[in-house]
């Protein structure tokens, strides 16, 4: 089997997942990189080129409020989930749920 097939399926597939695992992390309020290491601690690695334009996407279709910080020595955008945000989490966390116990289901039937 091809390799690089099988590393684009599966990079495909975490790529769907990014918004809800972002939307999951940004509960409370949490910068890019600070992600990019809470992301990587989780087993997810993202590149910063990716996360970037998504929390920005995020911002655009307001499900992320943003705030700057300039108390610290290097001025930082913390972004949180917002009221739309958290709306649209309860529905994708239905969706997880939903799918995850279909997969499962067509697993337990293939052994």
């Amino acid at each position: 089997m091809d390799n690089k097939i099988t590393e684009n399926l599966i990079q495909e597939f975490r790529r769907g997942l990014l918004v809800y695992i972002v939307l999951l992390h940004s509960q409370e309020s949490i910068y890019g990189y600070s992600l990019v290491g809470k992301l990587e601690e989780s087993g997810i690695p993202i590149e910063k080129n990716t996360l970037y334009p998504l929390l920005r996407r995020l911002e655009k279709q307001k499900l992320l409020d943003s705030n700057w910080n300039t108390e610290d020595t290097r001025p930082r955008k913390y972004y949180k989930i917002s009221k739309e945000g958290l709306d649209v989490l309860v529905t994708l966390k239905d969706e997880w749920k939903s799918l995850t116990e279909k997969v499962d289901y067509i697993l337990e039937e293939m052994k």
